[in-house]
């Protein structure tokens, strides 16, 4: 049997104390870069959005190393490394519509959480806030969010959490839902968290069938580049407003789009891929 290039390394609460340190000291960084640059230059880094650019990029990047040089390289004596192998045209035109029928179904279901009331009002008041920074950069908004968020994330979520889960023997149908809940969860509130945790869904799919962290790259970029488009170019943050269509009609919609394309995707499509 040819031996693989891919460490086959185990994710555990210890890897998932790893890549919290890693969280931790990125963060710690990033908040003494931000102080050090009102009390040096005069200038409120935290207020800038290339500055939480910079920050998310570094935090992701020690996440990564951590488990990278604590984890995998003392376990399996290899670096870590991915499968970034394209796939079949065929595949393409599977996993873009399943992944466009989960976007409208976590759409609607986002639009049923409150967004008025003692708690739900002051904490979407806060998260808008926090976007408002966002998106009045577009290139960074860009390059944060359709670019560097799906290659860090797949990385942290699917490559390493999921594939260590499995490789742990964990059931790939658990280890794709509590990557997808801690997905979700990451984002840090209720709106994000339904749409995030659904797509992960379909991510870890994708992802545990084609065994390349190429294609959930794609897809995150493509439900990523979605949004921005959407409120650079309508100012609205759903399919609906957008287009003045009924939550209940993009509901219908995107279950049958899904069901369709996981149907031929899951049972009808019988490329196999390994990782070697």
């Amino acid at each position: 049997m040819e031996q693989s290039r891919y460490p086959k390394y185990i994710f555990d609460w210890f890897g998932g104390l790893i890549l919290f340190l890693g969280y931790i000291v990125g963060s710690v960084f990033s908040i003494f870069a931000g102080i050090a640059g009102k009390v040096i230059f005069k200038i409120d880094f935290m207020q800038k959005p290339w500055f939480l650019m910079v920050s998310n990029a570094v935090v992701f990047c020690l996440m990564i190393a951590a488990f990278d040089f604590l984890i995998v390289r003392q376990k399996t004596g290899k670096k870590l490394n991915f499968n970034f192998s394209p796939t079949n045209f065929t595949t393409y035109l599977l996993i873009f519509p399943m992944m466009f029928g989960m976007m409208l179904v976590g759409e609607f279901i986002t639009s049923q959480i409150p967004t008025t009331g003692p708690f739900f009002g002051d904490f979407y008041k806060f998260f808008e806030g926090l976007m408002a920074n966002l998106v009045n950069d577009q290139a960074v908004m860009i390059i944060t969010a359709v670019i560097m968020a799906p290659i860090f994330e797949e990385i942290i979520f699917r490559g390493i959490m999921l594939k260590g889960m499995t490789n742990n023997g964990v059931e790939p149908w658990k280890a794709i839902l509590l990557s997808s809940i801690l997905f979700g969860l990451i984002h840090g509130n209720p709106w994000q968290f339904v749409g995030a945790t659904l797509l992960g869904c379909v991510l870890g799919l994708v992802y545990y069938k084609t065994k390349s962290l190429l294609l959930p790259m794609l897809l995150h970029g493509f439900n990523n580049l979605c949004s921005a488009v959407l409120i650079f170019y309508t100012q609205k943050e759903s399919f609906a407003e957008a287009f003045d269509i009924s939550e209940w009609m993009l509901l219908g919609i995107g279950i049958v789009l899904f069901s369709i394309f996981f149907y031929l995707f899951t049972f009808k499509n019988k490329v196999r891929y390994t990782e070697i």
